[in-house]
């Protein structure tokens, strides 16, 4: 008979080894292009050239430029997904008939590929045969929402409209978990509204928000099929987002050996964050719990 250890081992080694196979072999073989000159259009053997893709990589200000638009489309779209999210949460929170009738429809967004939303939204949106721009005409507004100064806050839009029901789903799971003696008390004690809001329920909240502004910024920060299917990177390189920046260079100018080592530098800067963000939260939960 096989000891309990060796059968634990055995029902996790086929999800171990596809684990290896899946993530592990091209995790380790984009850490080898990383080091080297490999381009699609070379027949023989990559040059290993060492660091040098890393140190072209820091020194890329086109790069930087990418970077610097997904920062500021990852606080755009988040910052608003936050509060929308917790102002729909805190309305479904309340609401007494039909509750899962309206969730399920809230949550229908997130069901459709991004690549279809970013279709669908570039011919709602085209400035000459879109049906919204066309609507706007009717009452005196012409607006291009793909137009300079303009295109990454439509493409920040359009995340919010997918991505608001997950921000919504995790608070709401989040509201429901708060204990009611302190809500109560506080009502008791004559407290507004909003003062139980800042007072109470957001404190409480704080894990839950740290968490979800967390998780939706590492998806946003992988942002491309909204650009690929909309303003590929324009007007100019306004929408040139970090993960369509390492597609050019990868795919479209043929240098996966550079690409690689952009995609490993992004790796970085997210695990940082990552690390930052958890060790922040645990001296919280620790003073908290003091």
């Amino acid at each position: 008979m096989k000891s309990p250890l060796k059968f634990q081992h055995g029902m996790v080694a086929p999800l171990v080894a596809l684990f290896v196979g899946v993530v592990g072999f091209p995790l380790v073989y984009a850490a080898y292009l990383s080091v080297t000159d490999y381009k699609l259009t070379d027949r023989g053997a990559p040059a290993v050239v060492g660091a040098d893709n890393y140190l072209a990589t820091f020194a890329d200000g086109s790069f930087w430029h990418a970077f610097g638009t997904t920062a500021l489309y990852v606080v755009v779209a988040v910052g608003f997904e936050l509060v929308i999210g917790l102002a729909i949460a805190l309305a479904l929170q309340k609401q007494r008939w039909a509750r899962d009738l309206t969730r399920s429809m809230l949550l229908a967004p997130m069901f459709i590929t991004p690549i279809a939303v970013g279709l669908t939204f570039r011919f709602l949106l085209n400035d000459q045969l879109g049906a919204i721009p066309a609507m706007l005409r009717t009452i005196g507004v012409d607006y291009d929402f793909f137009g300079p100064g303009r295109a990454l806050y439509t493409l920040a839009f359009i995340d919010v409209w997918q991505w608001t029901p997950f921000m919504v789903l995790l608070l709401l799971a989040g509201l429901e978990s708060i204990p009611k003696e302190p809500l109560d008390a506080a009502r008791v004690d004559g407290a507004g509204g909003l003062y139980v809001l800042r007072r109470v329920i957001l404190p409480l909240l704080a894990p839950v928000l740290v968490v979800a502004i967390l998780l939706r910024s590492l998806d946003a920060m992988k942002v491309f099929e909204y650009v690929f299917a909309t303003t590929r990177g324009g007007p100019g390189t306004e929408t040139e987002t970090l993960q369509y920046f390492i597609y050019q260079t990868g795919i479209q100018f043929f240098r996966l050996g550079s690409a690689s080592s952009m995609a490993f530098v992004v790796l970085i800067l997210v695990l940082a964050v990552i690390v930052i963000a958890f060790r922040r939260m645990e001296r919280t939960r620790r003073a908290g719990a003091r």
